[in-house]
């Protein structure tokens, strides 16, 4: 008669003080350390807290959908669990987790409904990146989904896209995006896509943009991702972005903008304290700050060096309460009376070299502030350079997830699709703790906190069985009668112009153009 052995167990002390647990079985006697077991139940809970979080943004992201959801739903999957890049919207069809035809999929695009103010909840409400000092950096950009050839989609604007020469670009019609994100402190290649908003014709992009910013912002302090007594937000622009305008429109919220400026502006100082007994109208701006010429800059107010490995010796610069000279022209033709005086503080960074070999050039910041000290000079460029992982994003969005592959016709179906895209990159980021390092055999090994986007999105089709999935399988309808009338389908769809701005004044002879432009004296 065999006889059956029970599991005991003994402990022991280790070495450094600490625990061992001896578990005896049939199969033999296994020692465990305290710290072992402890260190698995942690990274057990880490898993389950990024799979809980994960489930409920995917269940969520299903109440958003209001028609067509499962279709749309299950689009999304497809997006995350496709094997390498995206390239067409059908091949999309074939992939094991939409369960859908190719019709199915134009029509959720076409037809389907999403609550976008429900959606942007959602994605407000999940964890986000801050900075070191615990402040939350919102940068801000324009992309463009081109479509030269798309005759009959409406609502095309020429985008501004560089050409191959210096100095030189290429418009081109498309639909241009406004995007959201929040980077990261260190060097990465994630962020976290908060909004998006595509310009009509006839936009201005300082007045949309603030728009965008003001509605994020109250859902970001409504999920209390800011409280009274936190640091005000940094709003983080390049120079497209008129900065003073942004910051005036914005001045209401605990918000600081900092963006870059072109190198020919020209700010203004202070006004100097008035003389008795002086006669005239009291001047509204002080002396010129001219940006290409040093002469005018004087002392600066401080003044930081610090050693990096990428760019050489960082030299900042500041300057205090410098503001632009504005008139009613551009944005401003519309105010009435008085323009304010908007004043901030003005960085010049200086490196010695760029990674690339190129002759590096300096950058001119405006931050909305006044009073800087060394501290929020260094603090300031660093950020800035932080918003260029902004660029990694739009790529990961084109290149791998397909956001400018479909030929869409209607921009409301883009619209859509880029939602679809947000939500499904933000399901990857939430996913990170939870993917493994599913590497090619010539790709180097990287630690679990270091997958870049790409290839969490290689372990997502793992992950979704374990993650909630409220969509439904496709119920098959009987086929109705066919129609013998088919000239509907026959006419040709209209043709729409791409918009251009119109022109108040006669064109003038184009000259060329001066390699030492005149400075720029208004903003």
């Amino acid at each position: 008669m065999a006889r059956r052995t029970g599991s005991l167990g003994s402990v022991s002390g280790g070495h450094g003080g600490g625990l061992r647990l001896n578990m005896c079985s049939d199969q033999g006697t296994h020692t465990f350390s305290t710290k072992a077991v402890r260190m698995s139940l942690l990274h057990r809970d880490a898993r389950l807290e990024a799979l809980t979080e994960l489930s409920g943004f995917r269940g969520e992201f299903y109440s958003c959908l209001t028609a067509r959801s499962d279709a749309l739903f299950e689009l999304a999957d497809a997006v995350l669990c496709g094997d390498g890049p995206v390239r067409s919207l059908p091949e999309l069809s074939l992939v094991g987790e939409h369960r859908r035809g190719h019709g199915g999929l134009y029509a959720a695009l076409a037809r389907g409904r999403i609550d976008t103010g429900r959606l942007r909840r959602a994605l407000a409400e999940v964890p986000l990146p801050r900075s070191d000092d615990g402040r939350l950096v919102l940068a801000i950009d324009i992309t463009c989904w081109l479509r030269p050839d798309a005759h009959t989609s409406p609502e095309r604007i020429l985008c501004h896209t560089y050409g191959r020469g210096k100095d030189q670009y290429i418009p081109v019609p498309g639909w241009p995006y406004s995007i959201i994100c929040a980077p990261e402190p260190g060097r990465s290649s994630w962020t976290a896509p908060l909004d998006t908003t595509r310009l009509a014709p006839g936009d201005d992009t300082a007045t949309v943009t603030a728009r965008q910013l003001r509605n994020l912002l109250r859902l970001l302090i409504d999920s209390g991702h800011w409280q009274t007594g936190d640091p005000d937000i940094l709003v983080v622009a390049d120079a497209g972005y008129n900065a003073p305008r942004l910051a005036f429109l914005l001045k209401d919220l605990p918000v600081q903008v900092l963006a870059r400026m072109r190198s020919d502006r020209v700010l203004r100082r202070t006004v100097p304290r008035r003389q008795p007994h002086t006669m005239g109208r009291p001047p509204r701006h002080g002396g010129e700050f001219v940006f290409g010429q040093p002469d005018t800059w004087g002392t600066p107010d401080t003044r930081t060096v610090t050693d990096t490995r990428l760019y050489g010796t960082a030299t900042a610069r500041s300057w205090d309460r410098l503001h632009p000279r504005l008139t009613h022209r551009d944005s401003w033709t519309a105010a009435d009376g008085t323009l304010p005086v908007i004043e901030g503080t003005v960085i010049r960074l200086d490196i010695d070299h760029l990674p690339s070999g190129a002759t590096p050039k300096p950058v001119w910041l405006w931050w909305s502030a006044t009073d800087a000290v060394p501290a929020d000079t260094d603090r300031l460029w660093q950020a800035y350079l932080r918003r260029f992982d902004i660029e990694h994003t739009f790529r990961l969005f084109k290149q791998t997830l397909g956001w400018t592959a479909p030929k869409i016709r209607t921009p409301e179906a883009a619209d859509r699709w880029t939602w679809l895209i947000l939500a499904a990159y933000t399901q990857l980021r939430l996913a990170r703790p939870l993917a493994a390092d599913l590497r090619r055999p010539w790709e180097k090994p990287r630690p679990p906190d270091r997958l870049t986007p790409a290839r969490v999105r290689r372990d997502f089709r793992h992950i979704r069985p374990q993650a909630d999935c409220p969509a439904l399988p496709e119920h098959r309808n009987p086929p109705g009668p066919v129609l013998d009338d088919h000239r509907a389908a026959r006419t040709p769809a209209p043709r729409h112009n791409v918009h251009t701005p119109r022109k108040s004044q006669p064109p003038k002879r184009q000259t060329k153009t001066s390699t030492t432009p005149k400075p720029r004296r208004t903003g």
